[in-house]
């Protein structure tokens, strides 16, 4: 992998970022709803003169040209503020994203290393006992997981554990180090679920490209030397079915996001979804822009990161440009 390469990837982050954030600025424009109006009734039904409500939009800047308001924010991001203030309680956005980035970001890196360490070795015990019970065992346990929605398994979960138990996860999030058991309690069934979702496709890419190299000819050879199962198996077959294996990691990355969102708002999860879903109902519009573009940001570093696993894995992958190989032919 050339540095050229990666800098003209870094490169198109910045114009697909600001893509973004002019999409997601013109969809808030067109919602239903007034933030004025939130921040005047508290979110309730409190009525009030429409010339507050005027005087309130004109002091947020709501009733500047649209170019205006953008520039607004864009510059709140140049300058390191992250796209300014919030609109409904003034607080910085900088200030919630450090808040709620661990959380996120702890919740995806649970999901991510249990579904590595679980569901790959389960993709290859398939492949290994192909058409046999563990083989149907392992698929039928993955099949829910991509067959039923990630917040629909949250719900039934915590409506079985109240029903069943008298138990309901706790309400209030604390750090790993600072409450570790109440923090284990707090994320383990949504990791447990994010973990089924995400993993129920790394298992089935990694059984299917296990297969596929386990019929290749020098795997063959490799076991007619009498080498060790798990030698075939770790050290010949997986070593060159990573790459499809990586792939889905890295395309299934943006599932991970939308599920963790989703599930951080039914479990409480103070993180970025949870932070994201109350500024579109209050129709925060810089709070709502700037998550939006940080997670454009951070899928388009995933893919870059991707680009670097695929060289490491192989390196006779190649990123030179179809220029320059045409011009060696």
């Amino acid at each position: 992998m050339t540095i050229s390469y990666l800098l003209s990837r870094l490169a198109l982050i910045v114009p697909t970022a600001l893509l973004a954030s002019m999409i997601v600025f013109g969809i808030m424009r067109v919602l239903p709803g007034d933030v004025a109006a939130t921040i005047l009734s508290g979110g309730g039904e409190t009525t009030h003169s429409p010339e507050v409500r005027e005087a309130l939009r004109e002091e947020l800047g709501l009733n500047d040209h649209w170019v205006r308001q953008y520039g607004s924010w864009l510059w709140g991001v140049v300058n390191g503020q992250f796209g300014g203030d919030s609109l409904v309680d003034n607080q910085s956005i900088r200030s919630q994203i450090a808040r709620q980035l661990p959380v996120t970001g702890l919740l995806a890196l649970y999901t991510l290393a249990a579904s590595i360490l679980i569901w790959v070795p389960l993709g290859i015990i398939a492949s290994w006992q192909r058409d046999k019970w563990p083989d149907y065992l392992i698929r039928l346990i993955a099949l829910p997981g991509q067959a039923v929605p990630s917040f629909l398994l949250a719900l039934l979960a915590i409506l079985s554990l109240l029903l069943l138990f008298g138990w309901s996860p706790p309400i209030v999030y604390t750090g790993p180090l600072d409450d570790p058991w109440n923090h284990t309690l707090m994320v383990f069934w949504p990791v447990l679920l994010l973990t089924w979702e995400f993993g129920s496709h790394i298992v089935r890419v990694t059984r299917s490209s296990m297969l596929e190299t386990l019929s290749q000819p020098y795997i063959t050879v490799a076991t007619a030397k009498g080498l060790p199962t798990r030698a075939v198996l770790l050290g010949h077959a997986l070593r060159n079915a990573l790459l499809p294996i990586i792939t889905v990691l890295g395309v299934q990355f943006g599932a991970l996001l939308g599920g963790t969102l989703i599930l951080e708002s039914i479990f409480g999860l103070p993180g970025i979804g949870r932070g994201l879903v109350d500024a579109a109902l209050a129709r925060d519009f810089p709070v709502v822009q700037s998550l939006v573009t940080m997670l454009v940001v951070a899928m388009l570093l995933v893919n870059l990161l991707l680009d670097l696993a695929y060289a490491r894995a192989d390196p006779s992958v190649s990123f030179t440009s179809s220029r320059s190989t045409a011009g060696t032919s």
